[in-house]
């Protein structure tokens, strides 16, 4: 069965403070549009029924990709230009997750702003930008303001936005990278961070059974100094798994640590039974995305060149 939007008004902005001001004008049933990869699958399902959109596409200066001193994004920044920019190669684990995210029609229209804002609790950016410690800056009728992305992401489709709020940036801090330590045995000095993510799909446009975003410190070449691991897909926000990180920052990575990381994120993961597998798939899914995430993550750390993909089964 085709399914079609319910009827809406369609708006043009000129710029965010023009945005702004239509949607204050427009009152409730008004919602942004940027790229409509998110919000239209929504409003062809009836989940959301705005009765305008006000399109943010045609605001010059909005999509960008920033590279000094960390990264900045432009909340128009198209998830395809993304995973082509040379800047976002410094944090691999962004880079997988733009790559990643369906199929290039979407990565081609899609954007990071539009997709965070509708806080889909299937979407890729949530546990990527959690594990990156990435700030959400906004625009609304009370000023501006940047918001730590674990304060934004409230619940499935709920976010820190004020009515009539938008997003403009996405800011994350790059980390320590060479020059932060040496090899104890020689004097080589290594890169100290590194991150991958990695989802399991039936197929690229559908969304993901399990998603793992886990981003490493070392401080030395095998001894994990700092760790965030997340689970995406498997709940209504992303899911910390701290018990996973306080292994993870005890010593040196092992085999029997990464062991103890499938087993922590077995035990917090709490996915539901669906079209996408059983929970226990899901499960178990979560737990063997962790350790391949982990591996790539260490190794990165090392320097090691290591190319990252999603998997389909």
């Amino acid at each position: 069965m085709r399914m079609y939007p319910a009827a809406f008004a369609y708006h043009r902005a000129q710029s965010y403070s023009d945005a702004v001001s239509q949607i204050c004008q427009l009152g409730e049933d008004a919602k942004f549009l940027a790229g409509g990869q998110s919000l239209i699958p929504l409003m062809k399902l009836r989940l959301s029924t705005p009765r305008h959109l006000v399109d943010l596409g045609f605001i010059p200066g909005t999509s960008y990709i920033h590279g000094n001193g960390g990264l900045r994004l432009g909340a128009l920044t198209r998830h395809a230009a993304i995973a082509a920019s040379p800047d976002v190669a410094r944090l691999s684990i962004l880079r997988d997750c733009a790559a990643g995210i369906a199929d290039p029609q979407v990565r081609h229209m899609g954007t990071i702003g539009g997709s965070l804002a509708e806080a889909d609790p299937t979407g890729d950016w949530a546990p990527v930008l959690l594990a990156t410690g990435a700030t959400v800056k906004t625009l609304g009728p009370n000023g501006e303001r940047s918001i730590d992305i674990a304060e934004f992401i409230l619940d499935a489709y709920q976010t820190g936005l004020q009515p009539a709020e938008l997003i403009t940036e996405i800011a994350i801090p790059l980390p320590p990278q060479a020059g932060t330590g040496h090899q104890s045995r020689g004097s080589a000095r290594w890169g100290g961070s590194g991150g991958a993510y990695i989802a399991l799909k039936r197929c690229a446009p559908v969304y993901a059974s399990a998603s793992v975003a886990v981003q490493l410190t070392l401080s030395d070449e095998a001894t994990c100094a700092d760790a965030r691991v997340y689970l995406g897909v498997l709940g209504l926000t992303a899911t910390r798994v701290p018990a996973a990180e306080e292994v993870l920052r005890s010593g040196t990575i092992i085999d029997k640590t990464m062991e103890q990381v499938r087993r922590a994120v077995m035990d917090i993961a709490e996915p539901v039974s669906d079209m996408r597998g059983s929970a226990d798939y899901k499960r178990q899914a979560a737990g063997a995305l962790a350790k391949l995430a982990v591996d790539a993550a260490l190794r990165r750390a090392r320097r090691e060149p290591v190319e990252v993909s999603h998997l389909y089964a």
